[in-house]
């Protein structure tokens, strides 16, 4: 079963950069996050009332839902969904598998579970690699390109708050509201947070009537969203917010393959090796070792 949840996030959350690049340009980044969520929770919600498990959440953690909203739902992809506006999905894809270290990071500073020293070298490589990529532009093909430090930058932001919501979902787990019910809460607060930014910033709710930004908000809601989300945390809670995250290490390269198809993207030597870096950091950090074998006790007669 754990593998099951494993591939399927990969799988799940590789093809929704390229989602999100579909939908990049199109509309303002706070409506598209916006319809995105509002969706997804609608959907959830309706689920759990359809089915009789819908649940009031408790009052003393309400705090805690929104916190989740924010960094999981809302925020988190206003950094992201920035991003793709500078670099092709596929690298931010790449720079969002620095979840792994960051989580476990965090799991030593909120919860003090150290990591070993694989981990810490695995983080140095990456943070190595992200580095040598903020000097270096991203191109696409036929098209003159930005600078990707912006991009970067991002990108970096919005896997930061991703971690931290990790960790705010491990906190709720203690509060037994149930993993579907305590997404749905959180995807709610988030959508809310996104209502509060779009009327803030003056734009409209209506959403682009086009096929392409359809498409990708209906595989960002059902797909990414409830299915990605639901099976992402219930991996977490099974094996741990530091080896789940070891799926953001593969799905870059669902992403990185489906950008080179449809995004016509094309990296310079530095960049593949900044690339390269931040995936060999993440390798390290949580490819697990076999242990040593131990010599076996002789029985005394």
């Amino acid at each position: 079963m754990t593998i099951f949840l494993f591939v399927s996030v990969v799988f799940l959350w590789g093809l929704t950069w390229f989602a999100i690049h579909l939908q990049v340009g199109g509309a303002p980044v706070d409506v598209a996050i916006f319809w995105r969520f509002a969706l997804a929770a609608a959907t959830l919600g309706t689920g759990l009332a359809l089915t009789g498990r819908l649940r009031a959440p408790p009052r003393a953690i309400l705090p805690w839902l929104i916190a989740l909203g924010a960094c999981l739902f809302s925020c988190n992809f206003l950094a992201i969904y920035g991003a793709e506006t500078y670099l092709p999905s596929g690298i931010v894809s790449v720079v969002f598998s620095m979840a792994t270290v960051l989580n476990a990071l965090n799991q030593w500073l909120f919860f003090r579970q150290r990591p070993d020293a694989r981990i810490l070298a695995g983080g140095i490589i990456g943070v190595a690699g992200v580095a040598l990529m903020l000097g270096i532009p991203a191109t696409h093909t036929g098209d003159g390109a930005p600078a990707a430090w912006p991009g970067l930058l991002l990108a970096l932001i919005g896997t930061t708050l991703f971690s931290c919501g990790n960790m705010i979902s491990r906190r709720l787990a203690r509060f037994q509201l149930g993993l579907v019910n305590t997404v749905f809460y959180g995807m709610t607060a988030g959508a809310l947070l996104m209502a509060v930014v779009v009327r803030a910033l003056g734009h409209t709710f209506t959403p682009p009537l086009t096929g392409a930004w359809l498409g990708g908000l209906l595989y960002l809601s059902l797909f990414g969203s409830v299915a990605g989300f639901l099976v992402y945390l219930d991996l977490m809670r099974r094996i741990g917010a530091d080896r789940a995250a070891y799926t953001t290490i593969l799905s870059p390269v669902i992403a990185l393959a489906v950008s080179a198809v449809f995004e016509g993207a094309v990296w310079s030597t530095g960049m593949m090796a900044g690339l390269g870096l931040i995936l060999l950091g993440n390798a390290i950090a949580f490819i697990r070792r076999r242990p040593t074998p131990q010599p076996a006790e002789v029985e005394q007669g």
